[in-house]
């Protein structure tokens, strides 16, 4: 008989969604351009905020949240592909969904990173642009606006597709565990710990990853 266990912890999913929201501002004022690019910065640092969270969660959140859950061996990769998954696959991520997290993970890294020391020569300098060459500045803007914003719209595409691809064939509702933080298993399974003291715990952490941007950004004042 299949038992509801938690998977996703509230803050991972008040991550999930947050980073949702900011990738789509992101989009709309990178392409709007202007004043607007002001508000495309602010955003880029909340979702290095966000990233910053993500990879102290993933030590010390939620069983399922944690990278030791979902960092599979090429074997496991392979037995999966084959149809011969682990149910553990079936649970939290599963090898392919994995991939995509830490591949999300790194180019939003990278647009972070280049963001920050980029130079349009129009609109936008990055905080950190002094403490480059502005050879380099400009790379970095050629690699932000050429490389790394179609990588993100093809993961994000990606991941909407495979999620659309679980609904329909395999009957697999990814978005609802990511709403609820529950998902009916078949077997016995650790949960992931999401009590009052865990948030208050993340919201420090969060606190902590804000800080740590604020202070990052303000070198360059």
């Amino acid at each position: 008989m299949a038992k509801k266990i938690r998977v996703w912890d509230l803050p991972t999913r008040l991550f999930h969604w947050a980073l949702v929201v900011c990738i789509v501002g992101l989009t709309v004022t990178g392409h709007t351009g202007g004043g607007a690019m002001e508000w495309h910065a602010r955003i880029g640092y909340a979702v290095l905020t966000l990233l910053l969270f993500r990879l102290v969660w993933g030590v010390v959140g939620g069983h399922w949240s944690r990278f030791s859950s979902f960092i599979y061996s090429p074997r496991s990769v392979m037995n999966y592909l084959r149809g011969r998954a682990h149910p553990d696959h079936l649970i939290g991520h599963n090898p392919l969904g994995a991939g995509s997290v830490f591949a999300m993970i790194a180019v939003l890294l990278a647009q972070i990173a280049t963001g920050l020391v980029g130079d349009d020569e129009i609109a936008f300098t990055g905080p950190l642009n002094r403490f480059v060459q502005s050879s380099k500045g400009l790379a970095a803007t050629w690699y932000h606006k050429q490389v790394g914003q179609w990588m993100l719209l093809a993961l994000v595409l990606l991941h909407v597709g495979a999620v659309l691809y679980y609904l329909v064939r395999r009957k697999d509702n990814l978005v609802r565990p990511m709403i609820d933080g529950d998902k009916a298993v078949a077997h016995a399974a650790p949960q992931s710990r999401d009590t009052a003291g865990t948030r208050i715990f993340a919201a420090g952490v969060l606190a902590g990853c804000a800080g740590a941007v604020a202070w990052l950004v303000n070198l360059g004042g």
